[in-house]
């Protein structure tokens, strides 16, 4: 075979590929659109933002004794002439701090109990906690592992202080939270946790079940006597059992190295587990019937699971993302997930 030939066949060869797979619409989309937009959706949350927006628990005490009633606003409000506080709506206060240097900085501060600002640091809800003590001056509780807080910290008490430079020594105290789960390992791993169980659900189910359609195998099994729902239980079954496993080796292995304890009633995170498995397996199920091919398959896949990934606060808060998208996130089935796991 001469050499101008073999290279004419390599071109139509090529030509042909090409065409192949821009005749599929789905493959440019999810190949060229859909990494734009999950690049704009963490582009929201992490570039440099003209504001600044910290949240701040107000308390009554430390919780030492007991007490989990809200603070009385009072302290805060005259601690500062210049500063004005704005009410935004019921229990929730605004600060606002414009700087046309380092950009504006926004506390939205919220009288809660002490048990419930517990619960919001280690969901992510809040940044720091304050309240007065004894002689008047604002006590601040944070992680002082977690750089946010810090950096929260070191704002606040700068705008409450007479002074920048005096507002540690002369009209604040620091009290580091030693409360078990408000550590960032121990916002991260429930995140993980169901993580693990939408990648399963998805990749194991939704794209197994595509590549036996696409090789006609759902076909032949069905021309059998199996029962139809059976091959689905079984599915499901096995999935939910491997999930199972996989859990549990994370689980004690964040526990063993990381001292990580369920701080709530196990049953619920095991009925929590159970209904976020079921969940997903249907999730599943139903994007494995949109198509046969395997290529389209993968970027539904990806569709279902990378925009869940980003926005659901796994890794970080979703309260990072624009106020006006929180209520959206909210409603993502693995943002109920995960809020039901850290909640436990």
């Amino acid at each position: 075979m001469s050499s101008p030939v073999a290279w004419y066949q390599l071109y139509h060869l090529i030509i042909a590929h090409f065409k192949e797979i821009i005749r599929q619409p789905a493959v440019i989309f999810w190949g060229v659109i859909f990494p734009i937009l999950i690049s704009l959706g963490l582009g929201m949350a992490f570039t440099q933002k003209t504001e600044a927006v910290y949240r701040v628990g107000i308390t009554a005490g430390t919780g030492e004794d007991g007490r989990d009633n809200p603070a009385d606003m009072n302290f805060l409000k005259n601690r500062r002439g210049s500063l004005s506080l704005e009410e935004i709506q019921s229990n929730t206060w605004q600060l606002e701090i414009k700087d046309s240097d380092l950009g504006n900085t926004r506390f939205l501060f919220t009288q809660t109990g002490w048990k419930s600002a517990m619960l919001q640091i280690k969901r992510g809800e809040l940044n720091l906690v304050i309240d007065k003590a004894e002689n008047g001056k604002i006590q601040y509780h944070f992680d002082p592992r977690n750089p946010e807080a810090e950096l929260a910290y070191l704002k606040l008490s700068a705008a409450l202080g007479s002074s920048p430079g005096q507002a540690r020594a002369d009209n604040s105290l620091i009290s580091p939270l030693t409360v078990t789960g408000t550590r960032y390992i121990d916002f991260l791993i429930p995140g993980l946790i169901c993580m693990v169980v939408m990648m399963s659900c998805m990749w194991g189910i939704s794209y197994g079940m595509i590549d036996k359609r696409s090789k006609k195998l759902l076909r032949r099994m069905v021309a059998t006597p199996m029962k139809r729902s059976h091959f689905l239980v079984a599915l499901m079954t096995v999935r939910i059992f491997m999930n199972t496993i996989e859990v549990l080796l994370l689980f004690l292995f964040a526990s063993l190295v990381f001292d990580i304890t369920i701080q709530g009633s196990a049953a619920s995170l095991a009925a929590l587990f159970f209904a976020g498995n079921i969940a997903f397996c249907g999730i599943a199920i139903f994007t494995s019937s949109r198509t046969a091919n395997t290529e389209v398959g993968n970027g539904l896949v990806n569709a279902v699971v990378m925009p869940m990934t980003v926005l659901s606060g796994i890794f970080f808060s979703y309260h990072n993302f624009p106020d006006w998208s929180i209520t959206f996130i909210q409603k993502l089935p693995l943002t109920l997930f995960i809020d039901g796991v850290r909640s436990v």
